[in-house]
């Protein structure tokens, strides 16, 4: 039984990159690809891929606080994508692509704001948006641990690859054995 479970929930362009990068860190107990911050209940992917339900694509993570600190999750977070270019990552385009942070609690949203703050004194202004985590849903199921199902195809192998070989060369005290 582990007694230090938390809730992260992260959007950084599209969510399979996302849950691919932390799959690999230590301490994460699960990730999973999902919608939330829109107005529609239970959308779908096509619905959110309009960006007319104000969803992001994001991934709830669950993780292990003895093992891999909230300040670690999003050291990777920023790191792993570009949290200065509005409503974009790569070709991906629109609201539902927002760099966002979902926070669960308090110390979540302090530790986000003044994680931001320092990258914001020392470089180009992050846009990423911080919203309280009112409703999260589950992508469909193909999108579920995509990348593992289909590392060989061109979009993981041309945008997801280069995102774990950067993970694994900067950050390798955080990965998994």
């Amino acid at each position: 039984m582990i007694n230090n479970v938390q809730t992260a929930v992260f959007g950084g362009g599209c969510f399979w990159c996302t849950e691919a990068v932390f799959r690999e860190l230590k301490g994460v107990i699960s990730e999973m690809p999902g919608y939330a911050g829109g107005t529609k209940p239970n959308p779908t992917y096509e619905q959110v891929c309009s960006g007319k339900t104000g969803h992001a694509e994001v991934t709830k993570i669950e993780f292990d606080e003895a093992q891999i600190s909230y300040d670690d999750l999003l050291t990777v977070f920023f790191y792993t994508h570009d949290p200065t270019t509005l409503n974009r990552q790569g070709n991906d385009v629109g609201t539902q692509y927002r760099s966002v942070i979902f926070y669960t609690n308090e110390k979540q949203k302090e530790k986000a704001e003044t994680f931001i703050a320092k990258l914001n004194k020392s470089g180009p202004k992050v846009v990423t948006i911080l919203e309280p985590l009112k409703e999260f849903y589950p992508a469909e199921d193909y999108h579920q641990k995509y990348y593992e199902k289909n590392s060989k195809e061109p979009y993981c192998q041309v945008i997801i690859n280069p995102k774990i070989e950067k993970l694994k060369a900067h950050f390798h005290e955080l990965l998994k054995k």
